[in-house]
């Protein structure tokens, strides 16, 4: 029997980065894009590497190119770590595996390193497949802390909880990272919003940005440490603006919507050094008219499109700074 998961991109809507500092967001999957793990018995275990895991290339400049796409690592890392920390967990809880062996393969269609959980959503996968082949259940709010430490223990990339939490769960999610209810029960709360409720969104990306979003902000995690009050305050309005919008969905005020989104991108501008090619990105989608902010750490931005004139001047006009436009499928 072969074991086949899937786990799609994700946007943050409202809220990040605060979800790495005990703050709120509020994210979407998307299922436009995602990694698919396929997992079946074998003799023995084995990884199946992809053309990204492999050092073969065809001249110098495929070389080039190829690091530029993807970076130095391809995803058989994350497998590995996915299953280092599967197993630790059973070990922990005195889950007994049973004594059989599986390959294991996986495909991804996520743009990489461009904002939208690509590594994340292969970690994701891998776990789901290994729950079924081994016959374990997780519980769902636990879930996202194990993919979680599978890249910050074992990878050391510095992330949230965000990305996994809307990976296990889908949809769209209102999350609070409140630092006391998270050390006294190990986890944040989690609260599903009904994707019905949202408006007309659209997602940008530029392919060429690709970069570890660890990278990106690890000085913000150094100044937030350091109790840096100019870091601390601006991630409490950026958390502040997840909670506004959580009303402001439940209520279909879209305006209000449209503010708070160009609002938590202002603020993230205040204590983030961004590329300029980044902020081309979002100035460009709002002199369209459209709200627009980083879906993730930067590569892509999500905002409100109006209607479809609105649609298709962003298409126009991203297209001239070599950015795709697709409007984001949740449901």
């Amino acid at each position: 029997m072969i074991i086949e998961t899937r786990a799609f991109a994700r946007a943050g809507l409202l809220g990040n980065p605060s979800d790495g500092y005990f703050g709120k967001t509020i994210s979407i999957s998307v299922r436009n894009f995602g990694a698919h793990v396929s997992l079946y018995e074998s003799p023995e275990l084995k990884i199946e590497p992809q053309d990204q895991d492999l050092n073969i290339y065809r001249n110098i400049y495929q070389l080039v190119d190829s690091i530029s796409l993807t970076g130095y690592y391809g995803g058989t890392r994350l497998i590995k770590s996915a299953i280092k920390k599967f197993c630790e967990y059973c070990y922990k809880n005195n889950i007994k595996l049973s004594n059989k062996n599986f390959s294991i393969r996986y495909h991804s269609s996520i743009p990489r390193q461009v904002g939208l959980a690509g590594s994340s959503a292969i970690i994701t996968a891998t776990i789901r497949a290994l729950m079924t082949f081994y016959d374990v259940d997780i519980p769902h709010q636990i879930l996202p802390n194990i993919i979680l430490s599978a890249e910050t223990e074992e990878l050391n990339i510095n992330a949230g909880l965000q990305d996994r939490v809307i990976q296990v769960y889908e949809g769209c999610v209102f999350m609070d990272f409140d630092r006391h209810h998270f050390f006294e029960n190990g986890f944040g709360k989690y609260e599903k919003m009904e994707p019905n409720l949202l408006p007309n969104l659209f997602i940008a990306y530029k392919t060429e940005l690709g970069k570890e979003s660890g990278k990106v902000l690890n000085d913000i995690r150094v100044r937030f440490e350091k109790g840096d009050p100019t870091v601390i305050n601006t991630l409490q309005q950026i958390a502040d603006c997840a909670e506004e919008g959580k009303s402001a969905l439940l209520q279909r005020d879209y305006d209000k919507l449209n503010q708070l989104i160009n609002l938590n991108f202002d603020l993230r501008r205040k204590i983030m050094r961004l590329s300029q090619s980044n902020i081309e990105l979002v100035e460009t989608a709002r002199k369209c008219g459209a709200s627009a902010k980083f879906t993730g750490s930067g590569g892509s931005i999500i905002g409100i499109c109006r209607d479809d004139d609105m649609l298709n001047r962003l298409v126009v006009a991203l297209k001239k700074v070599k950015a795709r436009v697709i409007k984001p499928y949740v449901i």
